[in-house]
């Protein structure tokens, strides 16, 4: 399902988007929000771990994951399906600490857990997030799938990859969303620097998740007729 055109530039715009992103919510939560810890007396420097690992780790990681076929499309396949299995799993471990945080935070403030769609969504992506890794680990790596099995299943894997993909971005939003609300409802300027900050930092992440879903049903060539390499028969 090729667009005509090459990823390449999508794939520079989406590394351009992430390091902006990535400056952003960590001017937000070291400056802005006071900085980043494990264990504190206060107890929202332990949520500021939250959105940072979610989407420096999570999110940004995930992504680079997805793209690097795009990235590097003349190294070997097998070199770059293990680059892309083990970026998810540095990933997918990023995303269990950064829920991690925020249960802690909650639980150390004294607040209900799960309790919002943002929290539901949260659960349920990273949970689909594990099974699809432990998929693809299975069906392609070890102890890896017959060829024609894994020609069949390829296509459902990139389609099932990118809607747990599109959830995990919406449930970003809905953080920040979710954040800002009860930063404003507590006093925030809604009109402040940081309240703009955050707003933009969500913004930005919304054209970066584009750019690489645009790049990742793009072909890495404008001659290939497929988005991605046929898996070799041997």
């Amino acid at each position: 399902m090729g667009l005509g055109v090459r990823a390449a530039p999508f794939t520079y715009v989406a590394h351009a988007l992430a390091v902006a992103a990535a400056t952003m919510v960590l001017v937000w939560c070291i400056h802005f929000r006071g900085g980043l810890a494990f264990e504190a007396t206060n107890k929202n420097l332990i949520f500021n771990v939250h959105p940072v690992l979610m989407l420096i780790g999570y999110i940004i990681l995930g992504s680079e994951a997805i793209m690097v076929y795009k990235v590097l499309p003349t190294w070997k396949h097998d070199t770059t399906k293990l680059i892309h299995l083990i970026l998810h799993a540095i990933a997918l471990v990023f995303g269990a600490v950064g829920i991690y945080c925020a249960f802690k935070f909650h639980n150390e403030s004294g607040i209900a857990n799960l309790y919002s769609l943002h929290s539901w969504l949260g659960i349920g992506t990273i949970c689909l997030y594990g099974i699809q890794w432990i998929f693809g680990f299975v069906a392609f790596f070890f102890p890896r799938a017959s060829p024609s099995v894994r020609k069949g299943v390829l296509p459902w894997h990139i389609l099932f990859g990118l809607f747990v993909y599109i959830l995990a971005l919406a449930t970003v939003e809905l953080g920040f969303l979710e954040k800002l609300t009860f930063l404003q409802s507590s006093g925030l300027d809604k009109y402040g620097a940081e309240a703009f900050l955050v707003n933009f930092t969500a913004l930005i992440v919304v054209l970066f998740g584009a750019s690489v879903v645009v790049a990742a049903v793009s072909p890495a060539r404008v001659e290939e007729p497929h988005e991605y390499a046929p898996i070799p028969e041997s």
